[in-house]
């Protein structure tokens, strides 16, 4: 059988300091910006009318501009699809939704009118329409959030049974931390905000929360063997060996993700790109953001004598801690 990155001895929480400020680094900017700017949300998210049509021949997108300005459609956002002769349309103003909503002319039919004045009627196929309204939308936001919440309560309520507290609440905030970044992604990226894309920040928390559950139980194992090894080397040992099943995992993860990415579509590519990045900083997160806040959180409330199995071990500081000889770690394949 294959057996990858078998009996490695790195200390990866020495380098945990160079990790956060990368981290530090990439997350910061976002911070400032998404306040400022926001995220570009989905016909779902904020009520309106989206339309995707094919021309015969490419029109022009400022031509088309002119057409729908011209029916009194001046906010529509106009942009390409693949090719030139396909467009994506969004009619997303207040104005144009509050219209939609009143039972009034539907933007829809009134963009179909403009095109077919300006171009001919056998000129276009209109592919698909989509038309929300602004209580929907809002009600989706409002969903899409307390999904985030349940899942995030659910998951720390397990690992507070499963394991203990302090374990819970590292991976908790290791996932948040995920979040978090996954979300300075998206808007690097400039991705719209849809329901495909929350559902891919769902699929994230759980991923992540899984990677860092298979550290934390090797970490629960080594601790019940006991032995004088520190928690310092006794996390860098757990990580060390999970690390196969995380590169296996991670690896045939993403290249099922780099398929849709490459041949998915537009509409499934943000869902694709929100995974590969959150896989990629969930497996990153399990070793250098949740480890050394489980041993921050020992080193700053101790346990008791008798607790957790590991009773007579040194406490050991974060800093300029050397290893300690640890039996060779159990294989993973």
């Amino acid at each position: 059988m294959l057996r990858i990155l078998h009996d490695t001895k790195v200390d990866f929480i020495r380098r945990w300091r160079t990790a956060a400020a990368l981290l530090v680094i990439f997350v910061l900017p976002a911070v400032v910006l998404i306040p400022l700017q926001g995220f570009k949300y989905s016909i779902e998210f904020t009520g309106g009318t989206l339309m995707q049509v094919i021309f015969n021949q490419a029109p022009g997108i400022a031509n088309v501009r002119a057409a729908l300005a011209g029916a009194g459609l001046d906010g529509v956002e106009i942009s390409t699809f693949g090719s030139t002769r396909e467009l994506i349309m969004r009619a997303q103003e207040e104005e144009q939704v509050a219209q939609q909503a009143g039972g009034a002319e539907t933007v829809a039919s009134r963009v179909r009118a403009a095109l077919t004045q300006r171009f001919g009627k056998d000129s276009f196929n209109v592919i698909r329409t989509e038309a929300v309204g602004p209580k929907v939308g809002a009600e989706l936001r409002r969903q899409a959030f307390v999904a985030l919440l349940i899942a995030f309560a659910l998951t720390l309520v397990y690992l507070a049974w499963r394991f203990e507290g302090r374990f819970a609440i590292a991976a908790v905030l290791a996932t948040i931390h995920d979040v978090i970044a996954t979300l300075a992604f998206m808007k690097y990226m400039n991705l719209e905000v849809s329901v495909f894309v929350v559902g891919a920040i769902l699929t994230v928390v759980g991923y992540s929360m899984n990677d860092k559950v298979v550290v934390f139980d090797r970490a629960r194992e080594n601790l019940k063997k006991g032995g004088r090894s520190s928690l310092y080397d006794l996390l860098n040992r757990s990580v060390n060996e999970t690390l196969p099943r995380t590169v296996m995992t991670g690896s045939t993860t993403l290249a099922c993700l780099l398929a849709l990415l490459i041949f998915g579509g537009e509409v499934i590519r943000p869902f694709a790109w929100v995974l590969i990045f959150g896989i990629v900083i969930g497996t990153f997160s399990s070793v250098y953001v949740a480890a050394p806040l489980l041993l921050l959180i020992e080193n700053r409330w101790p346990r008791r004598a008798g607790e957790a199995n590991i009773k007579g071990k040194p406490h050991v500081p974060l800093e300029g801690v050397k290893r300690t000889a640890t039996k060779e770690p159990a294989s993973v394949r």
